[in-house]
């Protein structure tokens, strides 16, 4: 049974999630959550009450692949993403300096983990996904309450065990945003592009 993960984003900006070219990724940020997530999990993620008190939604997506071991920065296939920030130079990962995103020293460790392991250097793709940004929805408040529920009552840190009826509530919500639209992206990043931009706060559920 795949998992599904939920959680608000206090920082919409391009980076987690990068959307480019027809693919979302989550390289960045949420690193347990990067580690634990599988193929074909699904992921939702909605703006916290600083970006908006409604807490739309911004994005849903289903992983569709996961490149573990810092895969993701190797070779020349996904360096002109925007969240590919790190590259390996002598056995280590530093920050690429043309990064738009996460500038304090302390931002590797927190993505990537330690030299040598890089326990926390996991990626998740998906082609099968749709991306709201600052034109998210709220509609689903009032079609789902539970979810409605779950989401105002995330806290800091927080992962809670959820109900059976919560899940069918999240693939019904997955499956009615995906006769919505056809399309993967409707809207653009609700911030602009940071240094500092990451989701140290973390609001997280998992059914």
């Amino acid at each position: 049974m795949r998992c599904i993960y939920f959680y608000k984003l206090t920082v919409d900006a391009g980076a987690a999630p990068c959307v480019e070219r027809g693919t979302l990724s989550l390289a960045i940020c949420k690193p347990m959550m990067r580690s634990s997530a599988e193929v074909d999990d699904l992921i939702f993620g909605f703006a916290a009450n600083s970006l908006d008190p409604q807490n739309r939604l911004i994005y849903a997506a289903r992983i569709t692949k996961k490149l573990p071991n810092g895969e993701y920065y190797e070779g020349d296939k996904f360096t002109s993403r925007h969240d590919c920030i790190y590259t390996p130079q002598l056995g280590r990962y530093v920050r690429r300096g043309d990064a738009k995103f996460h500038d304090k020293p302390s931002d590797l460790t927190h993505d990537l983990g330690s030299h040598p392991e890089y326990a926390r250097a996991n990626v998740l793709l998906s082609t099968d996904f749709r991306y709201f940004g600052v034109k998210g929805t709220d509609e689903y408040r009032s079609r789902y309450k539970l979810i409605r529920k779950a989401v105002e009552s995330l806290g800091r840190g927080q992962r809670v065990n959820l109900s059976l009826e919560l899940r069918e509530q999240f693939l019904a919500m997955k499956k009615w945003l995906w006769r919505k639209s056809e399309s993967k992206v409707l809207g653009r990043p609700t911030d602009a592009p940071s240094g500092s931009s990451c989701h140290r706060t973390t609001f997280c559920g998992v059914v």
